[in-house]
């Protein structure tokens, strides 16, 4: 992945000791660079490397917009300067950290250098008069654990708003007739959020394959790879159609520019190429371009948002909702026919038929278990929402696809905010805890999010550094 790259804005106010505030402009530098942090300084602005003037507004927006930013820290190195700070945020418009170090024991004749939590309080209030939104990490010191994991947190929320912000979905085809839940609004997806798609036709996918198939070199490489990965159950004669399937989805995704890919999985393509494309789909994932089954163009959506709040660490999942646990009053089944990133079983997956269909070309194995993430964008009648939750892997009857059996707090509760929408059947699943990152996401890409269990105020409290 590329690195999140962030803008260090520290800022003093005159009435304030400004060599104090120096000294924790240069801390709080070393240690953004202890932590391996991509940052963009302001050293060469002034004399300080700190903001407290009107002048430094522009020549800082420029150096940033060249560094090309995804998020800046307004570290208060004294109280600040409240209005520069809403000023630079609102032009950069780049999602905000604001935070400042703790102050230590006043001198014994009760003077005080910093102010700095004062300051903080200032400038919250006027970065939400300019109507900027920000998150806040709690005032704290450099070595605590609050800050770290506040500044990792961040880096993350800013790769979500950054996928958000920029996405390209390439459309094989369009969503398979019956599948009226997976329609979405091509136009308003562009107009809101600048997520763009860029549809071809079967045909075309059809063409790409059968140039893959002429392509030894490639194919012979993909063939070892789905040997290594993947016990082969199907007729030898369509392991070549899988593998160059899989090469061909990722030269289109390359062609036209694309971050993923969402396909008509049945029934075209099976009357050209005789498979399914589960497992092609499923070699994909794994490289961290994600493709989602029948057309699901928000799916895909949910998918790089998920990844992106775990920075690239783990693959997603694509899955249906299926049916409810025959023992367990809160598990549910999460299955797919086969799309699943082979890093996420628990056994080598089998290259296999799929459940109701009659072609070769899909994977079957359980998913590991452990806590997971939950995750859905979707929307109708013009309003969005990213529902959002944590679930955990339990064991449950034997299945075919990918599959994996999952317990929540409350399923009747999650079963109603499914089926009263905007959601669908189809959910992303991860085994990282992401559900903060993804809510504190929300504020920057106008999505609301929507958690279903009733533990906001505990995501929030982590947010605060609790």
């Amino acid at each position: 992945m590329d690195t999140i790259r962030l803008g260090f804005v520290p800022t003093r106010r005159s009435i304030f000791s400004a060599p104090d505030a120096l000294r924790y402009r240069g801390l709080t530098l070393d240690r953004l660079h202890e932590l391996d942090v991509d940052v963009v300084d302001i050293d060469d602005i002034n004399e300080e490397g700190l903001l407290f003037d009107d002048s430094h507004i522009e020549p800082i927006l420029e150096k940033f917009r060249v560094a090309k930013v995804d998020g800046i820290l307004l570290a208060h190195c004294n109280f600040g300067t409240e209005f520069l700070c809403a000023r630079l945020a609102r032009e950069l418009g780049k999602p905000v950290l604001l935070w400042g170090p703790r102050d230590e024991r006043p001198e014994p004749d009760g003077t005080r250098l910093r102010d700095t939590q004062c300051g903080l309080f200032a400038t919250g209030k006027v970065l939400r008069r300019f109507q900027v939104p920000f998150t806040y990490m709690t005032n704290c010191r450099l070595g605590d654990p609050a800050f770290e994991r506040g500044v990792n947190d961040f880096l993350a929320v800013c790769d979500v708003v950054r996928t958000f912000r920029g996405m390209r979905i390439l459309q094989m085809s369009t969503r398979p007739f019956d599948f009226w839940t997976t329609m979405c609004n091509e136009g308003e997806l562009l107009e809101r959020f600048n997520i763009q798609l860029a549809p071809i036709p079967m045909t075309e996918v059809v063409a790409e394959v059968r140039a893959a198939q002429r392509d030894e070199g490639a194919l012979s490489a993909m063939l070892a790879h789905i040997r290594e990965t993947m016990v082969i159950e199907i007729p030898e004669d369509k392991v070549p159609v899988v593998a160059a399937l899989a090469i061909a989805m990722r030269r289109l995704v390359e062609r036209y520019g694309c971050d993923a890919g969402a396909i008509q999985c049945w029934n075209a393509l099976q009357q050209e190429l005789g498979i399914m494309p589960c497992a092609a789909n499923a070699i994909l994932n794994e490289a961290g371009i994600p493709i989602v089954c029948e057309t699901d163009i928000h799916g895909a959506i949910t998918a790089l948002l998920v990844e992106a709040a775990d920075l690239r660490r783990h693959r997603g999942f694509f899955a249906d909702w299926t049916v409810r646990h025959p023992d367990n009053e809160n598990g549910e089944l999460l299955q797919h026919c086969g799309p699943w990133p082979c890093s996420v079983a628990c056994e080598m997956p089998r290259l296999t038929y799929p459940l109701a269909f009659d072609h070769p070309g899909a994977l079957t194995a359980e998913a590991r278990h452990g806590k997971l993430t939950l995750a859905r964008f979707d929307g109708d009648n013009g309003e969005y929402s990213l529902l959002l939750g944590n679930a955990r892997g339990i064991d449950g009857p034997a299945g075919m696809g990918t599959y994996l059996w999952i317990e929540v707090e409350n399923l009747k509760r999650l079963e109603a905010k499914i089926v009263e929408g905007p959601y669908i059947h189809h959910c992303v699943g991860i085994h990282a805890d992401v559900v903060p990152v993804l809510y504190e996401a929300c504020k920057y890409i106008g999505v609301k999010p929507d958690l279903f269990d009733p533990i906001e105020e505990q995501v929030r409290a982590y947010l605060r550094g609790e």
